[in-house]
């Protein structure tokens, strides 16, 4: 049989990624990603979306922005064809909606005049999503029922714009424009030639959902010069209508405690989301930029060994949520069935640690008050004897040795199951670290010791005036020793911890 008779038959999914909100992806594109074994991927997309391929899927940049291509649309129409005819599941993840002034439609065409099977994935368009997060409906029973969708960015080869502004403007209910901010004076000002009420009230939000949003209101007969003096530039959606004057009661995103913020999250990137998402939800803008990554040991086969032997011990101390993943992920490639794990006894350094367990169906028998080493080896040891008690310490290759020297002291037999290691990320496909470069940020946190060592290693500047947070005491050391000072510390050693302390010191500054 011939290679061209085996390979399989590529795809090409043209997917709408959303506004920049990374929670407004629909389900179907996550799936998409998920798939994925090349990602084309525009300006508009957040790079935090493109976390739901897989790590080996390759990652080709088409941005645009104003006149800057990436990629002529003509040769990129040619590539999506080229990689799905090689058999590829390739994702064509544009901004907003594929179809809305997206050309998706004119890239669903090439595929199909070149016989390549295609899907579309609608997405959330920011016409309607940018308004919305504005606090600005763009319909309203008591104020319009009819809603206009307009470019002000058209095909530059056209001799002449074949949209009639002055009309638009005379049109009922509420009109939104895409891509029009460079051409907003001569979309005013052809508004107001046609006799558009120089009066109607007129909303730009930039960087419409993300924790970047800026919003700036006038009026038409003086939205243009206000937005020269804001030096309010693209990207942003122009909002015309009655329906502006609801934003004071109804702004809601930009009233969240965070916002404005810019947040560095340096967790490992399949970790990175918890936190992200918890800032998010407070109104920051974070920016992913993992400093670690999470590799298996170098003795893989004698951690398989301890596994396999767990049901012998007393207790299975867990110092980490990785090391809960590690264990169980090996655990059940030895085992079908819970019980084998026999009656042992399960100890975790933290409530984030105890629902890994607890994930697993397996009850936590003890949790220490204070979420660190220390605290978790004093309540072991404050309780019944432990004198020749066998304990399997759970924990990475670079931990500190309180809890095994400690348990040892106090008469227990201590085996270390070296569950993982933790390495430098060398990867950087969304470009944080260069935006942090570029243009800094406000705060910036810790989770671990691991990610302040491999944080210094990337050898970034620090912005003046950067905010520190550490999710606790031993991530405080590193700093502290790597001679920068801590501005914020969590109460408790988590990842609620650690939010509701960054929330917090702002709540006292305002």
């Amino acid at each position: 049989m011939s290679k061209q008779q085996t390979q399989k038959p590529g795809i090409c999914y043209l997917v709408g990624a959303g506004p920049g909100d990374p929670g407004l992806l629909t389900l179907r594109a996550k799936e998409c990603l998920e798939m994925a074994d090349v990602v084309v991927y525009d300006y508009l997309c957040n790079s935090e979306i493109l976390n739901h391929a897989p790590q080996t899927a390759e990652r080709i940049y088409a941005g645009k922005k104003a006149a800057d291509h990436a990629i002529a649309q003509d040769q990129l129409n040619s590539l999506l064809v080229k990689l799905s005819a090689e058999g590829k599941t390739v994702v064509r993840l544009k901004g907003g909606d594929p179809f809305v002034f997206g050309r998706g439609g004119e890239e669903a065409q090439e595929l199909h005049d070149a016989g390549v099977p295609f899907e579309i994935v609608p997405g959330i368009s920011s016409s309607i999503a940018g308004p919305a997060y504005a606090g600005i409906p763009v319909t309203h029973r008591d104020h319009c029922s009819q809603l206009t969708i307009f470019t002000g960015h058209e095909d530059p080869e056209k001799e002449e714009s074949v949209i009639d502004y002055g009309r638009i403007g005379n049109v009922s209910g509420t009109k939104v424009m895409l891509m029009g901010v460079g051409q907003l004076e001569n979309v005013s000002g052809k508004m107001l030639e046609g006799g558009a009420n120089p009066e109607m009230p007129v909303a730009l939000v930039r960087w419409a959902t993300t924790g970047g949003q800026q919003t700036l209101i006038g009026k038409l007969d003086d939205i243009s010069s206000r937005a020269q003096r804001a030096g309010f530039k693209a990207p942003a959606v122009a909002v015309f209508g009655d329906v502006v004057n609801l934003r004071p009661a109804l702004n809601w995103f930009e009233r969240r405690p965070l916002f404005g913020k810019r947040i560095v999250v340096t967790r490992t990137r399949s970790q990175a989301g918890a936190l992200s998402v918890r800032l998010r939800n407070l109104g920051a803008d974070v920016d992913e930029l993992p400093t670690i990554r999470i590799e298996k040991p170098d003795d893989l086969e004698g951690f398989g060994r301890l596994v396999q032997d767990a049901h012998k011990y007393a207790w299975i101390v867990f110092t980490s949520p990785n090391g809960v993943d590690a264990f169980f992920d090996l655990f059940f490639k030895l085992y079908s069935d819970a019980r084998a794990i026999g009656g042992v006894r399960i100890a975790a350094i933290g409530p984030g640690t105890a629902n890994k367990v607890k994930e697993r169906h397996l009850a936590v028998d003890l949790l220490p008050d204070e979420y660190v080493a220390e605290g978790l080896l004093n309540k072991i040891i404050e309780g019944e004897s432990i004198q020749n008690e066998m304990f399997l310490l759970v924990r990475p290759s670079e931990a500190r040795d309180v809890i095994s020297k400690g348990l040892t002291e106090a008469g227990a037999i201590v085996d270390e199951a070296i569950a993982y290691k933790t390495v430098a990320e060398a990867d950087d496909p969304t470009g944080a670290a260069g935006r942090f470069e570029e243009e800094g940020a406000d705060v910036i946190t810790f989770t671990s010791s691991s990610t302040v060592e491999h944080f210094l290693e990337m050898e970034l500047p620090l912005p003046e005036n950067l905010i520190i947070a550490s999710i606790g005491p031993v991530t405080s050391m590193a700093l502290s020793a790597a001679g920068l000072d801590v501005d914020i510390e969590a109460k408790e050693s988590n990842i609620p911890g650690l939010v509701a302390a960054i929330e917090a010191y702002y709540e006292q500054l305002r």
